[in-house]
């Protein structure tokens, strides 16, 4: 149980990087890393409170980081 939270922190980290690397978010490294993992450990409860899963722990974590990106609307933001 311990091994799939830390292996979820670690893949929802690696999406948050890549995401900001690829130009997909434009929140700042940091910050998209911290809402990704915020997103993974959102699901990754709710999965082990209700049992609602798409696939392995590591396909929850890569969807549930995605939709966290796509749900907190930071491009809304002024200029820098």
């Amino acid at each position: 149980m311990y091994l799939q939270l830390f292996g979820t922190v670690v893949i929802a980290g690696i999406v948050g990087y890549l995401s900001e690397k690829s130009g997909f978010t434009r929140n700042g490294t940091l910050q998209s890393i911290i809402i990704c993992v915020g997103g993974a450990f959102l699901f990754y409860f709710v999965r082990i409170m209700f049992g609602l899963r798409f696939g392995a722990p590591g396909v929850d974590a890569i969807i549930s980081s995605i939709g966290a990106l796509i749900v907190i609307p930071t491009h809304w933001r002024r200029g820098r």
